[in-house]
């Protein structure tokens, strides 16, 4: 019949409002949906780890407070160690030194150890570098035999300033002091002498450390600039050397031997002459040896020695950033 309802239709008076079923359509009759209160909350999704990133540090070890109050005491037993003998007075000995050298030698193991430890807590650095330290020291005195007595030329100083480029101020003196410690140890040369030895080696190696511009400057300028300290510190380290001695040469070599009783002015003229006459040619020879060596081999040696560095953590360690606030769960 035309005018007959069809039952299925509800009144839109007697009856609420019609749901929607799924996908549009009309909800059957009779079935209500879950009101938004009744409806389990879906599990909060935990956000994607965050990509590693590195913080940016430079290539070289960097001194804290720490490390430059353990330098600048080794450095001050080492003034001290050599500068005494010119406050001795002439009773002072030729053989002064054996008794004060075992003193000496056991403050400088002592401090080299702060030096370590200060370095390794301020900047976090671990086991692979200090092995690192070892390997180098290792090679620079396998190095040293190479060129024993002849003219002066000494392979394992320009090993030393290019790790203490690399390395920094800090490991690069205990570096160059460990290094000559081993070196003595293979050669024979163990003495009164080996810890002043180890005091200017430190010095010599530190020094390249100091040098401007580590993490900007590269190619043949950074080249030129260390052949150049390598010059002009391997004729200190020779110079140095000479200070330990020369105060009691009084008795062998009168006319350059240091005069307590003279002026400085005087002294000084005396030092100069006795350097000239007893290791310039040595000097010069361990100072040319040092510049050619830089210069030939330096730029390889520099990237071997900064992408070991890279390996043995001496840059900063993978961190993961989290997710910002906004994109925690439960921030606004």
């Amino acid at each position: 019949m035309s005018g007959a309802r069809d039952p299925r239709v509800t009144d839109p008076q007697s009856a609420g409002p019609r749901e929607r079923a799924p996908h549009g359509g009309h909800a059957p009759a009779g079935e209500r949906r879950p009101a938004l209160s009744d409806r389990t909350p879906a599990a909060p999704v935990d956000p994607a780890p965050a990509p590693a990133v590195r913080a940016p540090r430079p290539h070289v070890v960097r001194l804290g407070p720490r490390s430059v109050v353990a330098l600048v005491l080794v450095s001050a037993v080492g003034v001290a160690g050599f500068g005494w003998p010119l406050l001795a007075g002439p009773a002072a000995q030729v053989n002064a030194h054996a008794q004060d050298a075992p003193w000496l030698f056991a403050a400088v193991l002592v401090l080299l150890v702060a030096v370590v430890a200060a370095t390794v807590s301020e900047t976090g650095l671990g086991a692979k570098a200090v092995a690192m330290l070892g390997v180098l020291a290792a090679t620079g005195a396998a190095l040293r035999p190479l060129g024993a007595g002849t003219a002066g030329i000494e392979p394992m100083f320009f090993l030393m300033v290019l790790s203490g480029r690399v390395l920094g101020p800090g490991f690069g003196f205990v570096l160059g002091s460990v290094t000559m410690f081993a070196s003595a140890l293979l050669t024979g040369g163990v003495g009164p002498w080996m810890p002043f030895q180890m005091v200017a080696m430190g010095w010599f190696t530190m020094g390249a450390g100091l040098l401007p511009a580590p993490d900007r400057m590269r190619g043949r300028g950074e080249l030129l600039m260390l052949a150049a300290y390598g010059f002009l510190a391997a004729l200190a380290y020779g110079t140095i050397m000479n200070l330990s001695g020369w105060p009691f040469m009084d008795t062998l070599a009168s006319g350059i031997a240091f005069d307590p009783g003279a002026s400085l002015p005087h002294n000084l003229a005396r030092f100069l002459a006795y350097c000239a006459a007893t290791s310039l040619g040595w000097d010069l020879g361990r100072a040319l040896c040092t510049v050619v060596l830089t210069l030939v081999l330096g730029g390889a040696v520099l990237k071997a020695l900064r992408r070991a560095t890279r390996r043995a953590a001496f840059e900063a360690p993978v961190a993961f950033r989290g997710p910002a606030d906004g994109d925690r769960p439960g921030t606004a």
